[in-house]
């Protein structure tokens, strides 16, 4: 048995599908300098076409955001400090262009390897898969072993890249295992979208594994069991049938309404961290996007995205939920999230430093360029702003003055934007939950989250495993700063949700809904769960 990270959740019963990579470049000398860059250069422009291809044969299988993720390999194909890297290495050193573009990749992957956040070392197999596609081009071999699968399998891999995953078929593909990727990487978006168990991050699975092997994958819970005997197969294919109902029963709540303790529909929206998500939380009858995080469009970048980007990004989610609101929240940067692009200085206790809101009104431009894409944005549908880490009034005055200034400048540039839009901000300060009934005055809503305001209030790092016995939803302190809020929100007339981790537990549900919460934003599985746990059905 081997433990990795469950990186799409699922179980997987099937023969093992070895996939082998690109074999050893080989470094050979050259005298014809330009002749080499020649090469490369066409093998480029081929690269650029084979992925552009990709991108229009991948919204079938994965969806129009889900193929955008190739946009990010287009623009390392088009990076300058990249292909400029490849070119002087063939230049200076003399060296064939395979060997210089293995070379420039390896290198411009170990960056992302070296960096302190998950997401940002993830982007290296993004570097890694445009690297090998060059190298396959140069040497004229297949660019796909995946797609040429012909049978039923689980594959296994020392690393999956997104261009292997959204070319493979997904009738055939039951699931798959990697040496090396995580909860973020792309790949894992993309096994999530299309419903497939993964288990990544596995260290050696490849050294241990052989073609034929029988394989039971186990997403949820990050195993692979390797020849296993019958009576765990036969446990295993129980667990399978299990959530193979359990997803058909799930289906039957999709209409449930859930009501609080005043009579209200508490609306049962979906928290998501990519534009292609809108698709998956549409498919479990998400009634809203309670949470658009949108610092992802950020971090998959190495520099900031444009005005134009961010635009389109939020726009495809606005016109893909019609009337229904889209709260999106501003760039939540800082903490256990840093974009290295941005050269911000270490801190002692990131946490508790520049993060949130806090960074945006340090940093004015970039938070100005986000409010204009998301005002623009605005006239595809019904859009919240939601305003992150609050901790005074006065800070949030000051955010609202620049949104004001935003605006006007927009109108004297002649530039059409939405003026019909709900402002909101996340409860998650103990300030901010005392003095609820003071900013309440300012807003059209609340959303509480949890997972910060529970760690701030306690004083408890939830990672630290010395002290995560202390993070308690249900601790008094907790609960009565929950209450407080709502209480507060209700008698200034504005509506209350929370889309931390606590508002998708079922066994909190009773409680939330007694207090008199009015939204709730989960993850989009969560959504039929807890429709089905109101036990509201009719």
């Amino acid at each position: 048995m081997l433990r990795g990270i469950g990186a799409s959740s699922g179980v997987a019963i099937g023969i093992a599908r070895v996939i082998k990579k690109t074999s050893e470049v080989e470094k050979v000398l050259i005298k014809d300098t330009q002749k080499e860059i020649e090469r490369l250069e066409k093998a480029i422009e081929l690269a650029k076409k084979e992925i552009e291809d990709l991108k229009v044969s991948s919204k079938e299988n994965i969806g129009e955001k889900g193929a955008e993720i190739f946009e990010a390999h287009l623009m390392i194909l088009e990076d300058v400090e990249f292909i400029g890297a490849i070119k002087e290495k063939i230049n200076t050193e003399f060296i064939n262009a395979e060997y210089a573009v293995k070379l420039t990749s390896d290198e411009f992957a170990q960056i992302f390897i070296n960096m302190d956040n998950d997401y940002f070392k993830e982007r290296a197999a993004d570097i890694k898969d445009i690297g090998n596609r060059i190298i396959n081009i140069l040497l004229g071999k297949n660019n796909n072993s995946i797609s040429s699968i012909k049978e039923s399998c689980i594959i296994v891999a020392h690393d999956i890249t997104p261009s292997e995953t959204a070319q493979m078929n997904k009738d055939l593909v039951l699931g798959m295992a990697a040496n090396l990727g995580g909860k973020t990487s792309h790949v894992a978006i993309l096994a999530r979208t299309l419903e497939i168990p993964a288990v990544l991050g596995l260290g050696n699975i490849t050294e241990v594994v052989k073609d034929g092997d029988l394989l039971i994958l186990d997403g949820d819970n990050g195993l692979v069991l390797i020849n296993p005997s019958q009576e765990t197969i036969s446990v295993y294919k129980e667990k399978q049938e299990k959530i193979l109902l359990e997803k058909r029963e799930l289906l039957k709540y999709k209409d449930v309404e859930i009501k609080n303790k005043l009579g209200r529909k508490v609306e049962i929206a979906a928290n998501i961290g990519n534009p292609f998500e809108v698709d998956i939380a549409l498919k479990y009858g998400a009634e809203g996007i309670g949470l658009f995080r949108t610092e992802f469009l950020y971090m998959d970048k190495t520099s900031m995205p444009t005005e134009n980007e961010q635009f389109e990004a939020y726009k495809y989610v606005l016109e893909k939920m019609k009337d229904r609101l889209v709260i999106i929240r501003t760039l939540d940067i800082g903490g256990d999230k840093n974009l290295p692009y941005l050269n911000l200085e270490k801190e002692m206790n990131p946490f508790l430093g520049l993060r949130a809101i806090r960074l945006c009104l340090n940093k004015r431009d970039i938070f100005k360029t986000q409010l204009r894409a998301l005002l623009r944005a605005g006239l595809y549908g019904n859009l919240g702003i939601m305003f992150p880490m609050i901790s005074s009034l006065e800070e949030l005055k000051e955010a609202k003055n620049i949104l004001k200034e935003v605006e006007r400048e927009l109108e004297a540039e002649g530039v059409e934007y939405s003026k019909d839009y709900k402002v909101g901000i996340m409860i998650e300060t103990p300030s901010s939950a005392i003095i609820s009934d003071i900013l309440a005055k300012e807003v059209d809503f609340f959303s509480i989250g949890t997972n910060d305001l529970i760690q701030y209030t306690l004083a408890v790092d939830r990672m630290n495993q010395n002290v995560s016995y202390l993070y308690n939803p249900n601790h008094p302190a907790i609960l009565r700063l929950i209450k407080t809020v709502i209480d507060n929100a209700h008698k200034e007339g504005i509506w209350v949700g929370m889309c931390g981790e606590m508002a998708a537990d079922v066994n909190m549900l009773n409680t939330l809904l007694e207090f008199g919460i009015d939204e709730l934003s989960v993850s989009p599985p969560m959504i039929l769960k807890l429709k089905k746990s109101s036990g509201q059905a009719s």
